[in-house]
């Protein structure tokens, strides 16, 4: 069996999981509008760390960065928080790493455009060689399904007897690059996020990183996570614009109910919410199709934003939080039903005794895929 056996998330609003938690249930989020910012000519709503003082953290944690990017170095301190939580031997050749992430150092391109640090796997070996680890890390950059795709990759290695540890890193940070790139093709909003609601305009953008740790278990205490299914699938519809009929998702979903996973031990689907007119309705159509509209779903971008590679992550770490804690986490900036299935959202947190959920992400190029956990013992 696969068991998550450690988790940390840094975000602007926590710097763990459980602090990320009570942000949400307190319904603090960094979206603001931004001016300015990364010299961009347009204002956009979006999370932003505040750079200085992520830079402050890393010092007082792992010492002085040396060449490592501000991108590696927040990877590194989520990693290193995780790890440090299970006392896991992070050099052992038993231990993987993967980096879940869109763009990584893209930014460096705007000083330099042969700047060799903008190679995602030159990033990963970096982070990876911090600690002291001699394996080649693997990167998996699969636009906004990276996150739960490097998961589905982290369980086919643990299964394959390749290792024992799996230390998956998500993270993405904004840049001139990115902001400009989305605002390019109009799918921003300039205010906070709606997420599955009548009155969405468009998505925020969000900064984060997520590390979440997988070990192959003989047995596993019934407090822990297990891993139940995965999928991905892809609907080749457009290079920008998911299947109308839900075709990706649905199949993703299709796939994790033939598995094993039965629509009435799921506490809820956390899915990809993103606030675009697009997005929503495809996933509103999926998650019909698949028979799951009666069971409770969720999205968080409209607190964090779109954190890009470490959505996967930090989504499903949070997910596994809200329902130890007994909670279907809300749908902040829901209102009104906005999707031509109806779905069952609320904008309020919610009670659970169920010990199993579903997250699903799409992307661009028509990539779809999700995952399910249930906890240990849960029928």
């Amino acid at each position: 069996m696969i068991a998550a056996v450690a988790d940390n998330i840094l975000s602007p609003i926590g710097l763990t999981a459980d602090e990320n938690i009570e942000a949400i249930l307190a319904g603090r989020s960094a979206l603001r509008l931004h001016e300015g910012l990364f010299g961009l000519p347009e204002p956009f709503f979006g999370s932003v760390f505040d750079r200085t003082a992520l830079a402050d953290i890393f010092r007082t944690e792992a010492g002085e960065p040396g060449t490592l990017t501000l991108f590696e170095q927040l990877c590194i301190l989520s990693a290193g928080r995780a790890i440090a939580s299970c006392r896991l031997d992070a050099a052992s050749p038993d231990t993987i790493f993967i980096l879940s992430t869109t763009k990584g150092n893209v930014a460096c391109l705007a000083d330099n455009p042969d700047d060799s640090r903008c190679y995602l796997a030159g990033s990963a070996e970096r982070i990876t060689r911090h600690f002291g680890n001699p394996n080649r890390p693997l990167v998996v950059s699969n636009a906004c399904i990276s996150g739960v795709s490097a998961q589905i990759a982290a369980v086919r290695e643990l299964m394959a007897g390749r290792a024992r540890h799996a230390v998956i890193i998500g993270a993405d940070l904004l840049s001139r690059f990115i902001v400009s790139g989305f605002q390019s093709f109009k799918a921003l909003s300039t205010e906070r996020c709606l997420p599955y609601d009548s009155k969405r305009t468009g998505l925020n953008l969000g900064e984060a990183a997520g590390t979440l740790i997988l070990a192959k278990c003989d047995s596993a205490p019934e407090d822990m996570w297990l891993y139940a299914a995965g999928s991905a699938h892809n609907d080749a519809n457009h290079i920008s614009g998911p299947s109308r009929t839900g075709e990706g998702s649905f199949r993703v979903l299709r796939d994790i109910l033939r598995s094993g996973v039965a629509p009435e031990e799921i506490a809820f689907v956390n899915a990809h919410g993103t606030a675009t007119a697009y997005n929503d309705e495809m996933e509103s159509i999926a998650i019909e199709r698949a028979g799951l509209d009666t069971v409770p779903v969720n999205g968080l971008k409209g607190i964090f934003g779109h954190t890009l590679g470490a959505a996967g992550v930090i989504e499903t770490i949070l997910s596994m939080h809200a329902a130890d804690r007994g909670l279907v986490l809300p749908t902040v900036g829901f209102s009104e039903q906005g999707t031509s299935r109806r779905l069952d959202i609320s904008a309020q947190p919610r009670h659970t005794e169920r010990r199993c959920f579903i997250k699903i992400l799409s992307g661009f190029g028509g990539s779809n895929a999700g995952i399910s956990y249930r906890k240990g013992g849960a029928q």
